[in-house]
Order: structure tokens, then sequence, then C-alpha cells
């Protein structure tokens, strides 16, 4: 029974990262800030084109539902999704809107048990 518990507390911050790409990835799809903010750290660096710093949960949330509002989703695609590794994780995809298409990565760090997107960026596409 020890060994189990060892395995599944070893393991658990690795299913929760994966859980959380799914998670944003889908929320990104419906065009969803609400969601996409239930994965934010309290604070999170963010880049929403042009605009970029360092915002709590709330306010990142409020720039987000702002640009699905201007930019609706047709497409989102995880492209790239590293493996974990110290406790970090990002993703990439490729967001197609209304309006142009877009490059979105997001970094997830673990800490506490707890895993959260710490960095949040949509920016242009070269495509």
């Amino acid at each position: 029974m020890k060994i189990v518990l060892a395995l599944l507390l070893f393991f658990s911050p690795f299913v929760t990262s994966v859980d959380i790409v799914d998670g944003v990835a889908n929320a990104i799809r419906t065009g969803n800030a609400k969601e996409i903010s239930k994965y934010f750290a309290d604070n999170v660096d963010l880049k929403v084109l042009e605009q970029e710093n360092i915002y709590s949960k709330a306010q990142a949330e409020l720039i987000l539902k702002d640009f699905f509002a201007k930019h609706p989703v047709q497409e989102f695609t995880v492209v790239h999704k590293s493996q974990p590794k110290n406790e970090s994780q990002f993703a990439i995809g490729t967001l197609k809107t209304t309006n142009g298409n877009y490059r979105v990565h997001f970094l997830m760090k673990t800490a506490a048990g707890s895993t959260t997107v710490t960095q949040f960026r949509i920016e242009t596409s070269d495509e």
C-alpha cells in the first residue's frame, strides 16, 4: 500500500500538468477567459499582442475576455507540449480567429503539489 501511495504522489504533478494543458486548450477553443483564468497563478506574466505585464488573475481574465471579444476563436491546436522537467512545463499552440492567426505559449509551474499557469502569451503569428 505504501508503494502505491508513493507512486501516486510521485506521478501526480505530471498528471496534473497534462490535465492543465488540456484544460487550458479547451478553454482557448471556446474563447472562455474565465475558464482559462482558473488555471492561472495568483499573479501571471501575461502578454496579449502589445499589452504585457504581470497581472493579477482577475486582471488577466479581463484582458483575455477583451481579446476574445475582439478576436472570436475559430480553431486552436496545441502543436507542442514539453515533458514536465524541474517542476515546469510549457505548451505552444496556434490560434485561428476571425481577425488573424496567433501563436499561444503558456508556462506551468508546480509548487507545493499544485500546478498553475505562471506565464501566458498571445502573439501575432508569422503564418
